[in-house]
């Protein structure tokens, strides 16, 4: 697998049942070049282009099939944060694919420390890349510092909007996130709510929460108790699959020759 890193902002991510951490410094200090400068973007083990690159599938009749190019938008969750980069979710994700005969180029766009305002100026950037399918996880740090849910709402829908007018034929999914219990039950309901009500407003799918059966799990998470292991990643991708896959079945594959 080929992978283009830059440099790595190694920062926590989103603590749930167990105590919060704190990033070394937040999103909101950095500026948009050292957003960009400090992403990680890491293609998956298909034979796929970076940002900005042609398409690397070439028609050899009047129709050839293609893999369908997958952006995984998000946080050091997405990232693969404390694992390697063949251990991440999104690179998971395209070996099942592969091996259930829908294969596709997984993306992995995810930057750690990232609140959702610092996804909104990066979306732009990331979507250099033509996609076919979106998959935006968004949120994981605005919860831990407890952000305003209002504000990582308008943050999002700024993402969605900017992946309509960049890339109007892509199709995009939200991934649910939750708040750590610090902040008290008023905030965990305002924040999950987001999700649903983003997802409903803009017609997307909203896919389960991403740490569905891992999150305060000691066994299958870093010493940090923040973000999974191998053992907890699997379960995430296992689970991102099974939401995915009726998606990724319906994703163009037909590309006509030049």
């Amino acid at each position: 697998m080929k992978e283009v890193v830059l440099r790595v902002c190694l920062v926590a991510g989103l603590a749930y049942g167990v105590a919060c951490g704190s990033d070394d410094r937040a999103d909101s200090d950095r500026n948009p070049r050292e957003t960009k400068d400090n992403m990680s973007i890491a293609k998956g083990g298909g034979a796929g282009a970076a940002a900005g690159a042609s398409d690397t599938a070439s028609a050899t009749s009047a129709t050839s099939i293609r893999n369908p190019v997958v952006v995984f938008f998000g946080t050091s969750l997405t990232a693969g944060y404390g694992l390697e980069p063949e251990q991440a979710f999104p690179v998971l994700i395209e070996k099942k694919a592969q091996s259930e005969g829908l294969p596709i180029e997984a993306i992995n766009a995810g930057l750690s420390g990232e609140t959702t305002a610092g996804a909104a100026r990066r979306i732009d950037w990331v979507l250099r890349t033509p996609a076919d399918l979106v998959v935006i996880e968004g949120g994981a740090n605005d919860a831990l510092r407890g952000l305003s849910p209002d504000a990582a709402r308008a943050n999002l829908e700024q993402v969605i909007a900017a992946v309509r007018r960049k890339q109007p034929s892509a199709k995009m999914v939200l991934v649910q996130m939750e708040a750590p219990p610090n902040f008290g039950a008023a905030y965990t309901r305002s924040f999950r709510a987001i999700y649903t009500d983003i997802a409903k407003k803009e017609g997307i799918p909203l896919l389960p929460f991403l740490l569905n059966g891992v999150a305060g799990i000691p066994r299958l998470n870093q010493a940090d108790g923040i973000h999974p292991n191998l053992a907890g990643e699997r379960i995430v991708a296992d689970n991102l699959w099974s939401a995915l896959k009726p998606i990724i079945a319906q994703l163009d594959r037909a590309q006509k020759s030049g």
